[in-house]
């Protein structure tokens, strides 16, 4: 039977290692990589195959969630299965929308971690009970934590949502921060899916509830 190669980005060695040996007494899986940031992990993606990608959403430079969309925008095929301290809804969400598989807790047993591996390397979506619950009570009753999910965005999207919101065009906005047009209307995608909006008058809309008008 051929081993589920996995590879792990996590910014604490101890942790890498803890999962290391962890995952190493099970003879159906086989780690294969190990980064600690979103840079070094896109860098390995180049050469580096595997099944399964363990993904921490608190990575220094990068956020877990932009390296998924990056993933996903490279077309590697790798199937990833965050694993984080955050518990919160805004969280599992974003890392969802931008393409991960599974969700699952730092603080959850072993047994919970290697089912969720397995599930997810047959391209399976892998959540708890309570993570699913949190989901589905979301899309019954629409209860998105703006503020919170304002903290998902990066520098760099901000500043994008900044100018969109003041009537920047994108290629303007595109010629401001010496960007191609294409990766400005991929930030403004991003950007959307996060706050959970759909058009650009709810961002709009958004930026005045938050005080985000005022920032020039």
């Amino acid at each position: 039977m051929e081993k589920i190669k996995v590879i792990i980005a996590d910014d604490h060695a101890i942790l890498r290692t803890g999962l290391k040996l962890m995952l190493g007494l099970d003879n159906s899986i086989d780690v294969v990589g190990e980064v600690s940031s979103g840079e070094e992990l896109l860098v390995l993606l180049e050469s580096a195959t595997a099944d399964v990608l363990i993904l921490d959403l608190s990575l220094p430079g990068m956020n877990g969630v932009d390296v998924i969309y990056e993933i996903k925008n490279r077309g590697h095929l790798i199937h990833i299965l965050v694993l984080t301290m955050h518990t919160e809804e805004q969280y599992i969400k974003a890392a969802m929308n931008a393409g991960a598989l599974g969700y699952v807790n730092k603080s959850a047993f072993d047994t919970e971690l290697l089912s969720a591996i397995k599930s997810v390397a047959k391209g399976k979506l892998y959540l708890n009970s309570n993570h699913a619950l949190l989901l589905v009570n979301s899309l019954l009753h629409n209860n998105t934590k703006e503020t919170d999910s304002y903290t998902l965005l990066s520098g760099r999207e901000r500043e994008v949502m900044r100018l969109l919101v003041h009537g920047y065009s994108l290629a303007e906005i595109a010629n401001l921060l010496s960007l191609s047009i294409k990766t400005v209307d991929t930030y403004k995608t991003r950007i959307m899916t996060k706050l959970g909006i759909t058009k650009k008058s709810e961002l709009v809309q958004y930026a005045l509830r938050h005080g985000l008008l005022a920032q020039k």
